[in-house]
């Protein structure tokens, strides 16, 4: 395998010249060929400039239409990790900086959706209304919405839970988190956000849950999606991701942005795969060093 941390200066992901397709087309009816997200000198500040998280960070993602892409964002603890994806969701913004969506300023009229650590369904409707909800909110029909929604939860495979109450232990955190997620995709979103979404269930259904968020993605007749995900599991980014970013220094800025060259279609043999092995030991060297800076 190419070492490819042989520069310090950060990679930029390899992008097959066969996979650039033009962007998807904006509310205007127009085709852009900007990336769809920028995240431009971002600045954040606290204790009035006192200290510095991000000091002109500057991040670009690709739009890859027809394949789509699962990026993952790693670092140290504390570094601003999920403060990225709430700045690309829209629920905070930077002291300075512009984030950009297909080459516009993000808007509170963009809807970009998360999937949070923590289950986010609301245990007081069921499977199908809690999937139903975002098409509801963008004055679909209530058959074409309910009709969708159905498909969905066949996709997470959640079809014959439809009309249980979104609540543990009515469903396990597994399935909540498969709720969450299909609200999320039911609408058919440019981008996905993720932070943490596994680490609150045990070993088993966090490794079920790999392999079910993985296969998703490579559904590109159902979506393709640029998935962007928060984690701490060097095996779990290694295994979901197209490409790895790793932030570190303070203030925090991109330190490797890492390709990952490893099968399309993934299962979870593919852990025991030497290259797979040799990824993660690399980036297991990275972290530890990070820490020691």
């Amino acid at each position: 395998m190419e070492n490819i941390f042989s520069s310090s200066q950060p990679r930029s992901p390899k992008i097959p010249e066969t996979a650039i397709k033009p962007s998807r087309k904006t509310s205007d009816g127009k085709y852009l060929d900007q990336n769809i997200i920028d995240l431009v000198d971002i600045t954040q500040e606290y204790e009035d400039g006192k200290v510095k998280v991000f000091d002109k960070l500057n991040i670009e993602i690709k739009d890859i239409v027809n394949k789509g892409q699962f990026i993952t964002i790693m670092g140290p603890s504390g570094c601003g990790k999920s403060t990225i994806l709430r700045y690309i969701s829209g629920l905070q913004k930077p002291t300075h900086g512009k984030i950009l969506f297909h080459g516009k300023e993000l808007t509170e009229k963009d809807h970009i959706p998360m999937v949070f650590q923590q289950y986010s369904s609301f245990p007081w409707k069921t499977v199908l209304q809690n999937v139903m909800l975002p098409l509801n909110m963008m004055g679909i029909p209530e058959e074409e919405s309910r009709k969708r929604a159905l498909s969905m939860l066949k996709i997470v495979g959640l079809n014959g839970h439809e009309n249980k109450w979104a609540q543990y232990p009515l469903l396990s955190g597994g399935q909540l988190q498969r709720v969450a997620i299909a609200r999320n995709l039911v609408a058919n979103p440019n981008v996905l956000l993720m932070d943490e979404p596994f680490g609150a269930l045990d070993i088993l259904t966090r490794r079920q849950m790999q392999v079910f968020m993985r296969k998703i993605f490579e559904d590109n007749n159902a979506f393709d999606p640029t998935i962007i995900l928060v984690t701490h599991d060097i095996r779990e980014a290694v295994f979901l991701s197209t490409n790895i970013i790793i932030l570190g220094d303070s203030p925090v800025n991109v330190k490797n942005i890492i390709d990952i060259d490893l099968p399309d279609i993934r299962d979870m043999y593919l852990k025991r795969h030497p290259k797979f092995l040799e990824y993660v030991n690399t980036i297991e060297d990275i972290m530890e060093n990070l820490k020691k800076l």
